[in-house]
């Protein structure tokens, strides 16, 4: 299983659901970096990714995107090989 780190907040709905999303696909653990505790996390999370949004989710070294993203990865049938690292 790959790692999975996630950009966060503490009362971001969509950081709630994209966590529920990962561990119905059975992910473990989850490194959550709270950008709502930390600027120098929000400034690093937006110059690796262009956005400002949370969640902004990395599946090992790819940037996968928000909550949306990692829906409609799921709903394509990509998610669990991304995960997987296949």
């Amino acid at each position: 299983m790959q790692a999975v780190r996630m950009y966060t907040t503490a009362v971001c709905p969509y950081c709630i659901r994209a966590k529920q999303v990962l561990k119905a696909k059975g992910v473990a653990q989850i490194e959550e970096i709270r950008v709502d505790t930390d600027p120098a996390e929000r400034s690093k999370m937006m110059e690796l990714t262009g956005r400002r949004t949370v969640p902004q989710i990395f599946i090992g070294d790819t940037h996968v995107g928000g909550c949306d993203d990692l829906i409609a990865l799921d709903s394509r049938g990509g998610l669990v090989p991304l995960l997987q690292g296949s």
